[in-house]
């Protein structure tokens, strides 16, 4: 197909919550590892690459992917793109990879996203100049026109919303899990160990039972730490090439990056952006959701799934068929990238086209549909 773009490596590190195994490490070194692996697996030098467009939502500026570019060892006269579009940011760095290589503006393209939650900067907000400076964890994600509830509460709202009971979460989350053990080995063809923290493994991904969930911290009445995804470290990361590339190399796989899609919605309950957006995807494509072999939805919440998954139509054997985000963690500027790595490998067994949908603070959501092609 002319003048499309496709994914041909991809990658990730273990996902670690945040103060565990990566702790020492910043995004940057996270990232670097990764991204020579992608290179290296499709046999294309440091030098081939066109642009770097990193998501990361916590490295409180700087230009993160100049600093990606130059501890990975790519070529100094990459600038680096950088993106804050908070969770949703990973598939957004691939969105624009691809319209810079539509544009002819590139020809490789490196994408995905990196977060270190253990050493994020401490933020502090003024209302007004006379005020003192105020730290606050979480950052103003929508302005003072309309309420900016913390995450869980918007999440506990959704539940109220949408009459999702806690044990219908817990058991969610714990499918999370369990899923997550069973594909246990078949996960570590796309974790690649680091130098500075040789872990192969998702750390948090655990046996989580009933008995459990109900003694976790509850955090806004039916939103508890066990139906929430825990603040992670982690990056992961693509090679998109033009389609003149694609045919020039010997590949062992690829995904044609089909359609994708951003767009904004109520910001008072993100957690519901992301039906929106997978519907215009498969309407614009003319699939039905039954036409979907594998989902990778974004679990920061379980409610914000489950309602996503009802609303679309969305099979449980479809959706995340190795587990999700509760069972990992959720390194934020990563986890919309997370997804398109998972979908990399998910879709290599036997299936043929995949989805990968996020919801993002704000009122925001993004997806991509991807296909095999080989």
């Amino acid at each position: 197909m002319e003048n499309a773009v496709y994914m041909i490596a991809a990658a990730r590190t273990a996902v670690a919550p945040s103060g565990g195994s990566f702790k020492h490490l910043n995004y940057d070194v996270l990232a670097a590892g990764i991204i020579q692996h992608c290179l290296k697996e499709v046999g294309l030098s440091n030098a081939q690459v066109d642009e770097l467009i990193v998501s990361n939502a916590l490295g409180a500026g700087g230009n993160p992917a100049r600093h990606v570019v130059l501890t990975a060892g790519l070529p100094k006269k990459i600038a680096g793109l950088s993106i804050d579009r908070q969770c949703v940011g990973g598939l957004d760095a691939l969105l624009l990879g691809k319209a810079l290589i539509l544009s002819g503006q590139a020809q490789i393209v490196v994408a995905g996203g990196t977060e270190s939650h253990s050493l994020r900067p401490k933020r502090y907000y003024k209302t007004v100049p006379e005020n003192d400076y105020i730290y606050k964890d979480q950052a103003p994600f929508i302005p003072p026109l309309y309420a900016d509830p913390l995450m869980e509460v918007a999440a506990d709202q959704l539940a109220q919303k949408y009459g999702i009971s806690q044990l219908e979460q817990d058991t969610w989350a714990i499918q999370s899990h369990a899923k997550a053990l069973k594909a246990k080995e078949k996960l570590r063809q796309e974790i690649i160990k680091i130098a500075e923290a040789q872990i192969l493994n998702d750390s948090f991904t655990r046996n989580l039972t009933l008995e459990t969930c109900q003694r976790a911290k509850a955090f806004s009445a039916s939103i508890t730490a066990a139906n929430t995804s825990v603040a992670a470290d982690g990056a992961a990361f693509v090679v998109l090439v033009s389609e003149a590339v694609y045919k020039s190399l010997s590949l062992k796989r690829a995904l044609r990056i089909m359609d994708g899609e951003t767009s904004g919605g109520n910001p008072e309950l993100p957690g519901v952006a992301p039906i929106a957006v997978t519907k215009k995807l498969l309407e614009r494509n003319r699939l039905t959701s039954v036409d979907i072999d594998a989902v990778e939805l974004m679990e920061a919440y379980a409610v914000q799934a489950i309602v996503c998954a009802n609303a679309c139509g969305f099979s449980s054997e479809q959706i995340n068929r190795s587990g999700g985000a509760l069972s990992r963690g959720h390194p934020i500027g990563a986890s919309g990238a997370i997804l398109a790595v998972r979908l990399f490998y998910e879709l290599e067994r036997v299936h043929s086209l995949g989805l990968a949908s996020i919801a993002g603070a704000g009122g925001i959501a993004s997806g991509i549909l991807f296909e095999k092609v080989m």
